[in-house]
């Protein structure tokens, strides 16, 4: 009768190991601007306003949320989009960043690659363009889209309008 109280032993020791590593996952905002709500909904209160590379401690999770904590004690709910597994990268200059600190990205763009997106395809899309021998109305249309300017809160009622992301409720 030893066997099946060993079992149960050992089965319950990994349920609290599991619970003491699950109560200690971090994770790291990878959006710039985003928001640790109140509740595990977009329309909340909004409890702060986060910067990407935060590090927060996941002290519950659900389908699509986490209630975690910030590194100055803020407790609220970040929707899974917002958040990563992995830490990011460090910035790729040689310094760090600026004193040291984590930056949200490690693409970096010039001037000339950002305005791009005004003058339309690049010369390397545009010779790839022309040898697959893309219509010429494709390329006005996406000259047309590439001009489009939306600005953060059109961005926000879109989602909102459309149930899209954490507005998917």
């Amino acid at each position: 009768m030893r066997h099946p109280l060993r079992i149960a032993s050992a089965l319950l020791l990994v349920l609290l190991l599991a619970t003491a590593a699950a109560a200690q996952t971090t994770l790291w905002v990878t959006s710039q601007g985003a928001t640790l709500k109140a509740e595990k909904k977009a329309l909340s209160g909004t409890v702060a306003t986060l910067t990407a590379g935060t590090a927060l401690t996941v002290l519950e999770t659900d389908a699509k949320w986490y209630r975690v904590t910030t590194p100055n004690g803020q407790q609220g709910w970040i929707y899974r989009g917002k958040v990563s597994d992995a830490p990011p990268a460090q910035e790729q200059s040689g310094s760090g960043g600026l004193f040291g600190a984590v930056t949200s990205s490690s693409i970096e763009a010039g001037a000339a690659d950002t305005s791009r997106s005004i003058r339309g395809l690049s010369p390397e899309t545009e010779q790839y363009a022309n040898s697959a021998g893309s219509p010429q109305q494709n390329r006005d249309a996406l000259d047309r889209l590439m001009a489009l300017n939306v600005t953060a809160p059109e961005l926000e009622r879109f989602l909102q309008d459309g149930r899209i992301g954490e507005y998917a409720e």
